[in-house]
């Protein structure tokens, strides 16, 4: 009688915690399309054309966030691995390509950034830049690593002391200045999408990126037999090693091509903002809210958290109310503690 009781207060507990939520984003919603009259655009109804910006700018971010977290996703959510030095290979990785162009272009480290490139000089430096943060990440695996798989807190340590080292190397060898990646030509102009709507090609190119890599990782994971190796190892590591497969292999093969991915969205972040000292914790945190709204080890999850991430940085600054736009930041978190409220576990994430 008393669990019975118990399980009726909980699940009225849940479905008020639901109601609330509900709530909250249908005046969100309602709000943006009729009633922000006091904000920097006013209500969709009254401008649509800031409103299709808004929502591609968004979008772009969301791209951009799914890439890095992709990656973040298959190492520390699928693999259970902490890696707190995953920030590093995204702002490395755009060093890399930054330094690589300049080269290229017969451009010193200390002369004035090139406004745009061709398109060889910026998907060389990608590609080495990609290739070599793999290497590294797959170093880093199996030497400080793959020896203590399920310690999360020793493995947290390690990673940290790589990344703070990544950090004071970085700041050695390409100063505390922000640098920029220079776009190719190409990608400079803008596109005429719609509702009256210029955008950058540069950011279009960025959400292209995002929708064929998550394409390849689905079917990766989800129709390749290294794939179902990767998500049964995960599961029952010693039932798949029994079976003769090597689980090792494999998780390195999962090492690699995260931290390549983190490598891609550092050059496409370094070229449409810029490189500099701190942008490594930005995006270590961004990689986690994004896991932690998705579910960990879902790249159906990651998917989604950075689409309600990416569009919750963008339209908040944009719609509150022109006193209050300096609570944008606070809003993308009271999000991310929303989703938490209804679902504990992210959205597909489940129980360990």
């Amino acid at each position: 009688m008393r669990v019975s009781i118990s399980l009726r207060a909980a699940n009225v507990g849940r479905l008020s915690v639901l109601a609330v939520v509900g709530a909250a984003f249908l005046f969100a919603l309602a709000w943006i399309l009729f009633l922000a009259h006091g904000t920097a655009f006013g209500s969709a109804v009254d401008d649509p054309t800031s409103f299709y910006r808004t929502l591609l700018d968004g979008l772009y971010l969301s791209s951009l966030y799914f890439v890095v977290s992709a990656g973040f996703t298959l190492i520390f959510g699928l693999m259970r691995v902490v890696n707190m030095a995953y920030g590093s290979f995204f702002l490395l990785g755009g060093y890399i390509a930054m330094r690589l162009q300049r080269t290229f272009m017969s451009i010193g480290p200390d002369d004035s950034a090139p406004s745009v490139s061709t398109w060889a000089n910026w998907v060389f430096p990608l590609l080495v830049a990609v290739a070599c943060m793999a290497i590294l990440g797959l170093i880093m695996q199996q030497f400080f690593l793959r020896w203590n798989q399920g310690q999360e807190l020793r493995q947290a340590l390690i990673t940290i002391a790589i990344s703070i080292i990544l950090a004071d190397q970085m700041l050695a060898h390409f100063g505390g200045v922000a640098k920029q990646i220079a776009w190719p030509g190409d990608l400079q102009d803008f596109m005429h999408v719609g509702g009256g709507v210029q955008y950058s090609n540069a950011r279009l190119f960025v959400i292209g990126v995002a929708l064929l890599v998550g394409l390849c990782l689905f079917l990766w994971l989800k129709r390749t037999r290294m794939g179902m190796i990767i998500r049964a190892g995960v599961d029952d590591q010693k039932m798949v090693a029994a079976l003769g497969i090597n689980v090792q292999w494999a998780f390195a093969v999962v090492f690699v091509v995260g931290s390549g991915l983190a490598a891609l969205g550092g050059v496409m972040g370094g070229s449409q903002n810029s490189l500099a000292p701190g942008v490594d914790s930005n995006w270590l945190l961004y990689s986690l809210v994004v896991v932690i709204i998705g579910g960990m080890g879902s790249l159906q999850g990651a998917a989604l958290g950075s689409l309600i991430f990416g569009l919750a940085g963008n339209f908040a600054p944009a719609y509150l109310p022109s006193n209050y736009t300096y609570y944008a930041i606070i809003v993308t978190f009271m999000v991310l503690a929303m989703v938490l409220a209804v679902r504990p576990y992210g959205f597909f994430g489940r129980p360990e």
